[in-house]
């Protein structure tokens, strides 16, 4: 019977006692779940980070891409160009060279294939046309002059 006298006599003292503990477990089991919390979003924080770094490579590694293709065409661009002469020291100094004296013809040459093209460009139904192969020019190169 002491027993049930001492609980009728502490019985609030009880009641706080058994709210205390359950508070104490519930304030680790916040604890717990804040730390699960804090894991996860370090977690996210590192893959955002990761997923960063990664874009920024592919934003430099297409730029690099990028810097490159326009080198390649611009030097693509610049081999097509043709070979514009616009002085006679220039003139002069490529038929100099080994190419030069290859593509280079005298005045009459230059004047007999001009008569050709002009001989070319008649109207074929005109009248006066010999109907003869074309004369060929033997020092041209084979692209044309």
């Amino acid at each position: 019977m002491s027993w049930l006298i001492l609980l009728r006599r502490f019985w609030p003292a009880l009641i706080v006692l058994a709210l205390g503990l359950w508070a104490a477990r519930l304030d680790h089991l916040r604890a717990d779940h804040l730390q699960t919390l804090t894991n996860e979003r370090a977690a996210w924080s590192a893959a955002i980070a990761d997923a960063d770094k990664a874009r920024f490579a592919d934003q430099a590694r297409f730029a690099q891409q990028q810097a490159t293709a326009a080198q390649t065409y611009a030097a693509t661009l610049a081999a097509r160009q043709p070979l514009i002469v616009h002085s006679k020291d220039t003139v002069t100094r490529y038929a100099q060279t080994d190419a030069g004296r290859a593509l280079c013809r005298a005045p009459d040459r230059v004047r007999d294939i001009d008569a050709l093209d002009a001989l070319l460009a008649r109207d074929p139904a005109a009248p006066g046309r010999s109907g003869r192969a074309v004369p060929t020019d033997g020092a041209a190169p084979p692209a044309g002059r």
